[in-house]
Parts: structure tokens; sequence; C-alpha cells
């Protein structure tokens, strides 16, 4: 039986071995990304919206569920080339704060990454510094396997749309 200080020196060097650090020199990829998400609130071309109240009425947001279908582009303005959609749905899940659990899968229709997802999840709702951040939990073709994060922030907004600017790290297996 090996000693405690040989044990200890096994673990903590397949520790080092085993390490995220370690495993993803030379094996991962890294990318970033920025784009652009323009929602509407109203009106005909609305992108966003509640499918279901609160059951705890008007003033709660805890139990209200809703679903996204926004427009991703390469800049902030509205003419600015379209690379795809940001796509999902959130719930209201935090009894004293008006925030939002959120599944959004981002879909690549144009550009270097057309035919490719991302997929983000986690809480919604604003911290006082205007950075939302959210985990990369997979994503599909050049995506696959995909983890990361992502950081969402206000770059304007109006009573009809807002637009947000979205950054992302993502990492993959490197390809053979």
């Amino acid at each position: 039986m090996a000693s405690s200080p040989s044990l200890l020196v096994l673990v903590v060097a397949l520790l080092a071995v085993f390490s995220p650090a370690v495993l993803a020199s030379g094996r991962e990829e890294r990318a970033r990304i920025r784009v652009y998400v323009h929602e509407r609130f109203s009106g005909s071309n609305a992108t966003v919206g509640s499918v279901a109240a609160s059951p705890l009425g008007d003033n709660s947001t805890f139990g209200e569920v809703g679903v996204v279908d926004d427009v991703l582009r390469a800049g902030p303005d509205p003419s600015s080339r379209e690379v795809g959609r940001y796509q999902g749905l959130f719930a209201g899940a935090d009894l004293e704060d008006a925030s939002y659990f959120s599944a959004i899968t981002l879909v690549f229709t144009a550009g270097e990454h057309r035919g490719s997802t991302v997929s983000l999840q986690g809480k919604y709702g604003f911290p006082v510094d205007g950075a939302l951040e959210r985990v990369v939990v997979g994503g599909t073709g050049g995506f696959r396997m995909a983890r990361g994060f992502s950081m969402l922030k206000v770059v304007s907004n109006t009573p009809e749309a807002d637009v947000f600017q979205l950054d992302l790290v993502v990492f993959t297996p490197r390809r053979r």
C-alpha cells in the first residue's frame, strides 16, 4: 500500500496531467464571436413574447413563460448584415427578483459559421454592471461539443426594440 505522501504526490500529478488547461493546450480550438441581437417588442414584427403569465399576478414574473426569435446581425445597425437567429425560451424562476431561466440557441444562417448552432443556458436578469453572463452548453456543426461562455450587454433600447451586443468565447475539440 502506498504511503500518504506518495499517494498525495500521485493525486497531484494526475490532477495536473488531466487539468482543463493541460487538456486544452493543443487539443481545443477557441473561437471569439461578436454578434448583435435585435429584439422587437410589439407590432406584427415582434420577436419576443410572453405565452403564459405568472400565476402570482401582474406584479410577479415567477412562472411567466415566453419565447424569443430575434435577428442576429453582424453589427448594431438594423441594416447590418443578418447572420442568424437567436431562438429560445425563458421562464420566470426567481420568487425574489425579476429574473428568468433561459435556454437559447444561436442559429447561424450566413457568414463564417453558417449551418452551425451554439446553445446557451442560464439566468437571465441584468446585474448592476449591465453584463449578463451565460454558459455555452453545446452546439452543432462547427461547434459540436462546444463549451464556453457568453456576455450580453445592452447597446440601445427604445420602447419598441432593444439591441444587444453578444460576445462569445467558444471552445471545441480540435479538428483532425
